[in-house]
């Protein structure tokens, strides 16, 4: 199939597992054709299509639970249950058991994407062996969960200098209309579950966020508690694009939580899946961070660096395969990640310009 008649099938598919909010899938596609970066970013569907017949080689890999969708713009920041503020992987929406393959070369052809719209400078050879590097090593040690503690310099960890909060987070927010109607009983339900107290009053709006998740429905509970605002997202989630591969439809996300539990990572005590429902705390310091809101100055070899730690960290839900994968890792040529970034990148690019047309 053509890219368009990909998107169709799959747009159609989307509509099957529950609702879909059709004016952001059309700014979604508007989105994507502003650059190829973007259009990578929207378009894992397409990329599970065609991934394991382009880099056929990389498909014969041992499996485990994987992102999928990973690539620069997956990462971000959350607290953990200490206070702690802490960096990783941020979205599992399209969390599915994968050779372990797809995501580092979906990570590196980003890199590669990234390049050409000028977010990153890295050449892809370089960031390849980086992300290499970092993701054998973390595997051997048993994970590196990163943990940023509060002072600037500790940011090293991530070749930057400083992390600066949203600008008017809770403005921006609240300037947000409150819906009209009622939420959906369930999603209210599990929103309240995760409040500081019971009978919290509290005003419900519409948030559109991400790329790749445009159309999903959000709701955000916002509430004054103590002196300050709180929020809390209920996003109604759907099943990995490689489900509609399979052929199936579903109302849920099957490996959203799995994944999420097993990383080697300090968890965020906010997230998680209710029905269908992902429940997520929001606040200014915990958020994606996107390359372009990163500071300039910065050291983009231990940035990517952090990245394959993170990747390690959770493919490590599944220590079982560890042995396998790092015995597959020696047994590849040395130029195996660059080769299957530059072809995925290339098709990226090819598609973006066809579609943009």
């Amino acid at each position: 199939m053509n890219f368009k008649e990909t998107t169709r099938r799959y747009e159609e598919w989307m509509h099957g597992c529950g609702s879909v909010v059709d004016t952001e899938l059309r700014d979604k596609h508007a989105k994507m054709k502003q650059n190829p970066f973007l259009f990578l970013r929207g378009t894992y569907y397409r990329w599970a299509e065609l991934w394991p017949e382009i880099c056929a080689d990389s498909k014969r890999a041992p499996v485990i639970v994987s992102v999928g969708d990973l690539h620069v713009d997956s990462f971000g920041t959350w607290r953990d249950v200490e206070g702690r503020l802490c960096w990783g992987v941020d979205d599992f929406d399209e969390a599915w058991p994968l050779p372990y393959t797809n995501d580092l070369t979906r990570l590196a052809a980003s890199v590669k994407v990234a390049g050409k719209v000028g977010v990153l400078r890295i050449k892809t050879a370089e960031a390849c062996e980086v992300i290499l590097e970092a993701y054998e090593r973390t595997l051997r040690a048993g994970g590196c969960p990163i943990v940023l503690a509060e002072e600037e310099t500790h940011l090293e960890k991530l070749g930057i200098e400083s992390l600066k909060p949203p600008k008017s987070f809770w403005k921006n927010l609240n300037r947000l209309p409150a819906i009209h109607g009622h939420l959906p009983r369930d999603a209210a339900r599990a929103l309240r579950s995760t409040f500081p107290r019971d009978r919290l009053s509290y005003k419900v709006v519409r948030r559109e966020a991400g790329l790749g998740s445009l159309g999903q429905i959000r709701f955000v509970a916002i509430a004054k508690y103590r002196g300050g605002h709180l929020a809390r997202e209920a996003k109604n989630v759907r099943p990995s694009a490689n489900l509609w591969l399979n052929g199936r439809t579903s109302h849920r996300q099957s490996y959203y939580e799995d994944i999420m539990m097993s990383a080697e990572r300090s968890l965020d005590p906010y997230v998680k899946i209710a029905g269908s429902w992902l429940i997520r705390r929001l606040s200014p310091d915990s958020n994606p961070i996107p390359i372009e809101d990163l500071p300039k100055e910065r050291d983009e070899e231990i940035l990517l660096r952090a990245m394959g730690t993170e990747a390690a960290n959770v493919h490590l839900g599944d220590r079982r395969r560890v042995k396998a994968i790092l015995k597959d890792l020696r047994a590849r040529k040395a130029n195996w990640l660059r080769r299957d970034a530059k072809k995925m990148a290339k098709l990226v690019l090819r598609e973006w310009k066809e579609y943009r047309s």
